[in-house]
């Protein structure tokens, strides 16, 4: 079975989990004798192809003088808007918004319709107007490329599914990592709301990560439950030990909050926790690793609270400054206040540490050896914490039941699911073919 799959980032160049997640069901399709074509807006140069043949957005042109590429244009629909939003993070106020909504063909002026164009495959100013030329992308490629399923992560790309779906017929998967809800509580941008509304009732199959995520998409986007299955995440097998040389340089317990500092992954509660458990032990530290609308407000805050003598702020890390963070680590922390899945804690309890995440996230519904604890509540994520970093038995049992329980997480089990949404959505559509 072949795949064309759009998604935004791919490994190297990655911001979050999503890229993670791509190529580790990329790299778990192989097993199940899937070929995949991954179309990125932005190719570097430097990304594993061992599983995917990789194509970049940025070098596919478009002949908007030839009437049968005009034709696919004018079937998608697109829309130019001035914005700062990043993927999982809840949009700030606009200060202004620019929003046209029109047939491809009625006005080729913009931009978008260039006939090259290079993609920045970031997530800056003018991330609409990529989103609108990567579907101009998608439809193109789509009439390029033999495949018999496309498959489309997280609302980025949701539109490029759609034109593909429209151009040449093909079934269509969505995968959603994460929903507008989840990045912006109930102070939800309606345009995005919009694209993950159109991509999942366009697409025949609807993955999500969680039971959780699939409960938003039905009841808040009011998607047909028979079309949607969840497919929980897992992890990449580590490819080395973790680092046992590293100098942590104090003697103190060490606790972590990796990932993005914004409303949606609740480090407010963290700092919180941190607070009240200094005020029991203050021979503990608190590191928070990452970047975020709301760290400015999180370091006023810590100051505030007179604990910064036990607080460091590392900004983003990935790679081997990662697997150093953990090596260093004695708890980790994941007090998200909606988190769709969470690959992380799965790399902690990889790397021999111990977790504590809150019950609303969707990792807390296959995990059994992490402490779950409701975000809100502080008081009962202070005590966790507290317990995993002075009874060393609580401890060491989350440590060796943990990893044993991670290392049986592997992509390609999920995989194997994925491929049979495929499958399902294959038949259908031959189904269809044959009685039309």
């Amino acid at each position: 079975m072949k795949i064309l799959m759009f998604g935004w980032e791919f490994p190297p160049h990655i911001t979050g989990g999503l890229g993670t997640a791509c190529f580790g069901l990329t790299k778990g399709l192989v097993k199940h004798d899937t070929e995949v074509i991954f179309v990125v807006p932005k190719a570097y140069g430097d990304e594993s192809q061992e599983a995917v043949r990789l194509v970049n957005a940025s070098d596919v042109n478009i002949d908007l003088d030839k009437d049968e590429e005009r034709e696919y244009w004018d079937r998608v629909q697109y829309m130019e808007i001035g914005s700062n939003i990043i993927p999982y993070v809840g949009p700030e106020a606009f200060s202004k918004i620019t929003e046209q909504e029109k047939r491809a063909s009625e006005n080729f002026k913009s931009k978008v319709f260039a006939q090259s164009y290079e993609f920045s495959g970031k997530y800056g100013l003018n991330l609409m107007e990529e989103v609108a030329r990567y579907a101009l992308i998608g439809s193109a490629i789509a009439t390029k490329h033999d495949f018999d399923v496309i498959h489309a992560h997280d609302w980025l790309t949701y539109s490029a599914g759609v034109a593909a779906k429209e151009t040449s017929g093909k079934p269509l998967v969505v995968h959603m990592h994460a929903t507008e809800f989840d990045r912006s509580g109930e102070n939800i941008n309606t345009d995005v709301f919009a694209i993950e509304k159109n991509g999942m009732e366009k697409a025949d199959r609807v993955i999500t990560v969680s039971n959780l995520t699939r409960k938003i998409v039905i009841e808040r986007y009011g998607i047909d439950p028979e079309k949607v299955v969840t497919v929980h995440n897992a992890v990449e097998p580590k490819d080395k030990e973790t680092p046992t040389d590293v100098n942590k340089q104090v003697k103190e317990k060490v606790v972590t909050f990796l990932g993005r500092i914004t409303f949606q992954k609740g480090p407010e509660y963290f700092v919180e926790a941190a607070h009240k458990i200094l005020k029991r032990d203050p021979n503990v530290r608190f590191v928070m690793a990452g970047t975020g609308d709301l760290l400015h407000r999180m370091v006023n805050r810590v100051a505030q609270l007179r604990v910064g003598h036990r607080f460091h702020f590392t900004g983003f890390l990935k790679g081997d400054d990662v697997d150093n963070m953990f090596a260093m680590t004695d708890v980790f922390v994941m007090p998200s206040i909606s988190e769709p899945f969470g690959i992380v804690p799965l790399e902690a309890m990889r790397s021999n540490v111990p977790v504590v995440i809150s019950k609303q996230s969707g990792v807390s519904e296959i995990l059994k050896h992490a402490i779950k604890v409701d975000f809100w509540d502080i008081d009962g994520l202070a005590d966790a914490i507290y317990g995993l970093c002075h009874y060393s038995a609580l401890s060491e049992d989350f440590i060796k039941y943990g990893k044993q329980e991670v290392e049986n997480l592997k992509w390609e089990h999920a995989a194997g699911k994925v491929k049979k949404v495929y499958q399902s959505a294959f038949d259908s559509y031959l189904k269809q073919s044959t009685n039309s």
